[in-house]
């Protein structure tokens, strides 16, 4: 039986590469996010994956857009396998300069909006006696970097949500797994550069969405509590929590570069 898998934040990037790679299985793949006329051309990709499409313009900071994204889908396809969690964005800059006003908006997206996506879901799961949660959040939700606090404070507390909620639903037929992508080649940069104000220039290795997506779909097929897409990654984390002074230092090597006259 294919999956029914709901995306939130699917008209680019990870959401998109995900439910092309799951349309190519034959899954069923409801899709939200604020563009509709990004989210259509994502749905003519899907049908000619050889997968069916919903399209639901939505926004994840909306806790009723959420429930109405959940209940089209259940309308739809009858029922609700998979919540993937993935709408977000990145700000750049240090603590003492970021305005308050932007570090709730990333807040409300990032956090918030997998919250609201999850809360949606979950009376569903519980229901039906099964289901799968997957949160895309970042190697920097185990390992903050230099000048992306507003960020990683997102993506730590998404972490902290899913391990609770992980724990809670402990023994059952329900799922929760966290996926630690590395930077990424999406809208993201350019999205980061418009929000922050300037450019940025990332060091270090870097993975397609679609490598990504194919570790989610492994997920989906066999689920598993931490996804790590570059696997060398889950040691930060690690080296994070052994050995932190040290790690400060590392990070500070691979971290994200000003440019103020160039994009990213």
């Amino acid at each position: 039986m294919h999956p029914v898998v709901a995306i939130t934040g699917a008209s680019s990037g990870i959401g998109r590469a995900t439910a092309l790679r799951l349309a190519r299985d034959g899954a069923a793949v409801a899709i939200c996010a604020r563009r509709p006329d990004k989210l259509e051309a994502v749905a003519r990709d899907i049908e000619a994956a050889g997968g069916t499409a919903l399209v639901v313009v939505a926004d994840v900071t909306r806790p009723d857009d959420m429930q109405a994204f959940v209940d089209a889908t259940l309308a739809r396809f009858g029922r609700l396998d998979v919540m993937m969690c993935n709408a977000g964005y990145g700000l750049y800059g240090e603590i003492d300069t970021v305005d308050a006003e932007a570090m709730r908006a990333i807040m409300d997206v990032n956090f918030m909006g997998t919250f609201n996506a999850a809360r949606a879901a979950l009376p569903v799961f519980r229901r039906q006696q099964r289901g799968h949660l997957i949160v895309i959040s970042s190697i920097v939700g185990r390992r903050g970097i230099p000048f992306m606090g507003p960020y990683c404070a997102t993506k730590f507390a998404q972490v902290g949500l899913a391990e609770c909620l992980r724990a809670e639903v402990n023994g059952t037929p329900i799922h929760v797994s966290v996926v630690y992508p590395i930077s990424t080649e999406t809208e993201f940069f350019s999205v980061m550069t418009r929000t922050s104000g300037f450019a940025t220039r990332a060091h270090g290795p870097r993975q397609s969405p679609a490598h990504v997506a194919d570790a989610i779909a492994g997920t989906i097929r066999r689920p598993r509590a931490e996804v790590w897409p570059y696997y060398p990654g889950k040691g930060l984390g690690v080296l994070g929590a052994l050995l932190p002074a040290f790690a400060d230092r590392l990070v500070k090597r691979w971290g994200r570069e000003p440019l103020r006259d160039a994009q990213s």
